[in-house]
This record gives structure tokens, C-alpha cells and sequence, in this order.
């Protein structure tokens, strides 16, 4: 980060994991270096002529919005901390475990979760519903606040200290960013995504209008 007093704040990458039911934030991560890319993928919902009978006039319908996935890989590294131990006790202790960790527990069901799902099927309980987690938004500023669902997570350990606590590695994210389609509009990560979106339409106003000169053409005709 940059020591100059009037140079801007840089600006942090994260996930926000808060309670489905009341909205209430349950954990922040920020990333520790933003991503050099984000790569994102769009697929179209649109409506085919053969899936709609044959009938060609449907081929310019959408059945809602495009199946958006988003890939990012992050850094964690430990060896700034490691360079003042008294400062950064845990560092010293276990590494970057703590990191890693807050990262995999987006995917694993509370202990709290499982060991009341065994004591159900101790009981005799015939039909138990699957577990609830966290609702999971990715952040990218204040244009990007995305409800998603993580669908690939690979961590890559690189170096290690003598106890061999891990201090540096790469995590590969891939998230499905979940839209009205998949969790209706009542939900809040519906509201979120509906906001996303008409952020997106608000943006897309910004874009300069292209013209036919622009093309080397004078008109559709």
C-alpha cells in the first residue's frame, strides 16, 4: 500500500457470509491480495426452436436470466507477518490455518449441524432435511455484490514452516452466482440479485452509443 497521504485506499476483494433467515452477518473474509483476473462465464437461457416445437418465433425469447459463474484465484502468504513474530503471534503458531480454514468452512456443515442430524437418525427419525448453510455473497466493490454459491474450491499449499504449518498458498474459487431463478424474489438473495442486475442495466446506460459510421455502414434497410 502506498505511504503517500493522498493516495487513494486500496480497495478489498472479500465474502460476506450472513444468516438466510435475518440477514445477520455471521462472518467477513477479505482477501489478503486481490486477484490479477476474475474470469467470468455467461449462459444464455435462451429458448430453442426445437425446445419450443418447432416454432421459430420463440428463438429470440429468454427464459430468465444467463447462468453466471465466476473463477478467481487468491493468495494467502504469511512471510510479512513472520518478519515481526512478537506482532503476529498466530502466524508464528499455525500459519496461515486460520485463513485457510475461514475459507473452508463455507463448505462443511456446522459440527453443531452434524452431530444434531445423528441424533435425529438415532431416534428414529425417518425424513431429515438437509442442512442450511451460511447464504454466501462475493464482493467486488460496491457494483458487485453477488449472491453465490461456491461449486469448486482447490487450495495449492507452497511452503511450509518447520512445523509445517502452511504459509503460503493459492486458493481457486468457483462460484454460481445465484439469481431469481434459482431462489425466487421473497428471498434475500433475491433482492440482492435483482439489485445486481439493475446495477448492471444502470452501468450499461453509461456506455458511450455506438453509431452506423462506426460500423462503415449507413443504415439497416
Amino acid at each position: 500500500m502506498s505511504t503517500f497521504p493522498n493516495s487513494p485506499r486500496l480497495l478489498k476483494g472479500g465474502i460476506v457470509l450472513i444468516d438466510p433467515d435475518t440477514s445477520a452477518v455471521l462472518r467477513i473474509i477479505t482477501l489478503q491480495y486481490n486477484p490479477d483476473t476474475l474470469t467470468r462465464s455467461l449462459q444464455i437461457q435462451g429458448v430453442s426452436a426445437e425446445g419450443s416445437g418447432g416454432d421459430r418465433s420463440e428463438i429470440l425469447r429468454l427464459k430468465g436470466p444467463p447462468v453466471e459463474t465466476i473463477k478467481l484465484e487468491a493468495e494467502i502468504d504469511a512471510t510479512d507477518q513472520l518478519e515481526f513474530p512478537d506482532q503476529n503471534a498466530n502466524a508464528v503458531d499455525v500459519g496461515i490455518h486460520p485463513q485457510l480454514a475461514a475459507l473452508e468452512a463455507i463448505v462443511y456443515p456446522s459440527t453443531d449441524q452434524l452431530q444434531s442430524n445423528n441424533a435425529l437418525a438415532k431416534s428414529g427419525t425417518l425424513e431429515i432435511i438437509p442442512m442450511q448453510s451460511a447464504l454466501t455473497l462475493f464482493i467486488w466493490s460496491k457494483n458487485r455484490i453477488i449472491p453465490v454459491r461456491l461449486t469448486d474450491f482447490s487450495i495449492t499449499e507452497e511452503a511450509f514452516d518447520p512445523n509445517l504449518n502452511p504459509i503460503r498458498a493459492k486458493v481457486s474459487l468457483g462460484m454460481r452466482v445465484l439469481s431469481v431463478n434459482d431462489v425466487g424474489f421473497d428471498a434475500k438473495a433475491g433482492s440482492l440479485y435483482m439489485t445486481y442486475q439493475q446495477q448492471k442495466e444502470r452501468l450499461a446506460s453509461l456506455a458511450p452509443a455506438g453509431s452506423f459510421a462506426n460500423l462503415g455502414i449507413k443504415g439497416i434497410s
